[in-house]
């Protein structure tokens, strides 16, 4: 059915069609879905006076630990309620849960200041004053592992069994004798709003790539949400995982997460498509990718999210390592895709499997905008390898995510993209990840030391 586009539509639903139960999500700071049930009276209150859920959704991590260094929530504040409106146009229905509606939130009242969906749009306000709208896509790279939540602990995460073995990217034979995974997969998409428009194995044991098909760009963070949440459950359904982390075995390459994006005028057409231009490159698409190029230092801790992030940002293996930008280049951060009005785009390279959607794309989005805003132009185009060469050190990334935090806190672009509560409070919880990291003992450590030292 045609989801509700407002919330009377949604309320009349769920009281018209029977339904005793409805399904309510929030996306985190670390981009996990968080949610509740709630009975459909429930729904009905909270549609129509708000809702509100424990502010504490926004100040621990995604391994449930308080943060103790946020200002929006904490022990200091007890820990209130938090203000969350009810999104009506987000429905979908849970085709396993015997269709129990499902509807996405957003935090509201204070607390929006710190919301990653309301971070995002509020950068897509600033493209629509500018007379735009924005287009964007994501594709993912996930493992699938034949395990369980409870095996791979008892393993302590060593020695996985993959679905697959072997390389065999693009496989006829792999997707072939999966294929009932596959359909489900896909079936799954229509089902719920997250459209597949391709899916195929990549290069390594049981991992598959899966690129969603384009939307607006909110819609289009919702839709990766989701990807990645109904990704986890069907797999873990059939006793399986699957795996969005960027890097998890130093033997195979990472897992991306890519980002399509374009910016249209009011009456559709193109803002990047100029065919008088090399590649058809309008001034906008060049200053687009200047000022993602130019911010992309200070806002990578909003990319490259997690302390694991950074494994993948190794040369030879298909990640990119500096600042750079070519044309049909995928050795590059930023690979410009000249092509029709309607396919002419940008492929921002850096992001990895394990982002939170609606962080990243505010902050490619919003780097792109600022860039036309201030006639950025970016580097000489990369042809060849980027690996081969030598950066400025404008240009090159941070190599830790405590080093991309404090990059991101002293950056006046991102405060003035994102606001000052999202920047403080964003960059407090990476620096929170990294701290936790460093409690670790890791093995290599104990390998390398443990006898000898």
């Amino acid at each position: 059915m045609t989801p509700p586009k407002t919330t009377e539509e949604a309320i009349a639903y769920v009281r018209d069609s029977g339904v005793k139960h409805v399904k309510l999500a929030v996306v985190d700071v670390d981009g996990v879905m968080r949610g509740k049930y709630v009975s459909a009276s429930k729904f009905i209150s909270a549609a129509e006076k708000g809702l509100a859920f424990c502010d504490v959704v926004l100040g621990w991590d995604s391994n449930d630990q308080l943060y103790d260094n946020v200002e929006i929530t904490g022990w200091h504040s007890g820990y209130q309620d938090a203000d969350l409106r009810v999104l009506p146009d987000s429905m979908r229905h849970i085709p396993f849960e015997e269709n129990t509606p499902l509807f996405l939130c957003e935090f509201a009242g204070k607390w929006e200041e710190v919301c990653p969906r309301g971070a995002l749009r509020r950068v897509l306000s600033q493209a629509e004053e500018m007379g735009y709208d924005v287009s964007a896509a994501a594709e993912f790279e996930f493992f699938v592992f034949d395990e369980t939540p409870d095996s791979v602990r008892e393993k302590n995460y060593r020695d996985l069994k993959n679905i697959t073995p072997g390389f065999f990217g693009y496989s006829m034979l792999r997707s072939t004798v999966h294929s009932d995974f596959y359909h489900e997969l896909l079936q799954l998409g229509l089902d719920m709003d997250f459209e597949i428009e391709g899916l195929h194995t990549e290069t390594g044991p049981g991992v598959l790539e899966a690129a969603l098909a384009v939307d607006g760009a909110l819609a289009a963070a919702d839709k990766a949400a989701m990807f990645k949440t109904f990704v986890k459950a069907l797999a873990q359904r059939r006793g399986w995982m699957a795996s969005f982390m960027a890097k998890w075995s130093p033997d195979w390459p990472g897992q991306s997460g890519h980002l399509h994006m374009s910016l249209a005028r009011k009456d559709g057409s193109s803002v990047f498509h100029d065919p008088d231009k090399p590649d058809s490159m309008s001034d906008e698409m060049r200053w687009f990718i200047g000022g993602q190029q130019k911010l992309m230092p200070e806002l990578l801790a909003m990319v490259a999210c997690t302390v694991n992030s950074y494994t993948r940002l190794i040369p030879g293996f298909w990640a990119p390592t500096d600042a750079s930008w070519g044309v049909e280049n995928r050795t590059c951060a930023l690979r410009a895709i000249p092509g029709s009005p309607k396919s002419q785009r940008v492929e921002y390279r850096i992001a990895a499997a394990d982002i939170n959607p609606y962080v990243a794309l505010a902050a490619s989005i919003g780097s792109g905008l600022w860039g036309i805003r201030n006639k950025v132009e970016p580097s000489e185009a990369v042809v060849g390898s980027s690996y081969d060469m030598t950066f400025p050190p404008e240009l090159q990334l941070p190599r830790t995510l405590m080093e991309a935090a404090e990059r991101l806190k002293a950056s006046d672009p991102a405060r003035e993209l994102f606001g000052d509560a999202f920047v403080n409070h964003y960059a407090a919880t990476r620096e929170w990840e990294e701290r936790e990291f460093r409690k670790a003992i890791t093995d290599w450590e104990m390998a390398r030391y443990f006898e000898i030292i």
